[in-house]
């Protein structure tokens, strides 16, 4: 069976096309193979967290976007999609008539959902039990717009949320010091008697630094690295980071204050490590979507 999961979020919007296949090997492990990514940098984060609405700019950009989506869904004959938008569509005060204009000239149905919902999605990719469901993981996603925080103990999910900190609301100076300090108090209290705690690590940005290191797909990346590519991206302007590792514009920007989160979320949970399995939520919805037709 094929399915579709387009994310909307503050950043781009994704569409992930993927085939499951079930058999009796497979019956109670579905495969997801991967037939489609499409990434497109609308970033509608910059026009919201700073003026609270989407232009009428990004909304043609997003249908033109969406459109070709439907193309390329129908050309791969899917027949169930989901359509998801996340922290940037929460805040705008105009996303009702966007979501409208998007069905008129599309026929996709957006859900716009909450931080929780959001969180929750990403981690029902069930990485942390593909590891070792006897450890404790903390689940760090970190978009435009907001940050995803699920944490589990001994297979168990003993604490998820949604913080509005994102690499674009810090870029544009919209964090505040009692965000940050909300932020690290609940990270802190999440994981207070707990040791040996490693992160997994989604979003584009920690998948780029991934791919930068060089490291084998499975191996985790130690906070040391982390911080060694931070205190090198910082260093360089925007252009430099393009022409040093050969970065798109709408990641060597992000990209920092992207590493600044999860450098922070890592020392505020005691974190050593981070794995970056190279999933996000479209992969989750991909999943939501297949339990849901499985039900």
């Amino acid at each position: 069976m094929k399915l579709a999961a387009i994310d909307i979020g503050s950043n781009a919007v994704r569409l992930l096309i993927s085939e499951v296949v079930q058999n009796e090997q497979t019956k109670n492990n579905p495969q997801f193979n991967k037939l489609n990514f499409l990434r497109v940098p609308i970033r509608l984060g910059f026009d919201v967290f700073e003026k609270k609405y989407i232009s009428k700019e990004k909304i043609d950009m997003l249908v033109q976007t969406l459109k070709a989506f439907r193309h390329l869904i129908n050309a791969y004959e899917v027949k169930h999609i989901k359509v998801c938008a996340t922290s940037a569509m929460r805040d705008a005060e105009n996303s009702k008539k966007v979501i409208e204009i998007i069905k008129k000239e599309t026929g996709l149905e957006i859900k716009v959902i909450s931080g929780k919902v959001e969180a929750k999605l990403i981690y029902e990719n069930h990485i942390a039990e593909k590891l070792d469901n006897k450890s404790k993981y903390i689940y760090v996603d970190v978009g435009g717009g907001s940050t995803e925080i699920s944490f589990f103990d001994n297979g168990r999910l003993a604490y998820n949320n949604s913080f509005n900190i994102g690499t674009i609301r810090l870029l544009k100076g919209r964090i505040h010091e009692k965000d940050w300090q909300h932020f690290k108090e609940a990270i802190k209290k999440a994981t207070k008697n707990n040791d040996d705690i490693a992160a997994i690590g989604s979003g584009g940005n920690i998948n780029k630094v991934f791919s930068l290191s060089k490291k084998k797909e499975g191996k985790s990346l130690p906070i040391d690295l982390l911080h060694k590519y931070l205190n090198e991206l910082k260093s360089l302007t925007v252009e430099e980071r393009i022409r040093h590792y050969n970065l798109k514009l709408d990641r060597a920007d992000v990209i920092v204050p992207a590493l600044e989160i999860y450098l922070n979320v890592m020392l505020w949970a005691g974190c050593e490590k981070i794995f970056v399995p190279k999933i996000g939520l479209a992969d989750g919805l991909i999943h939501h979507l297949w339990e849901e037709l499985s039900n």
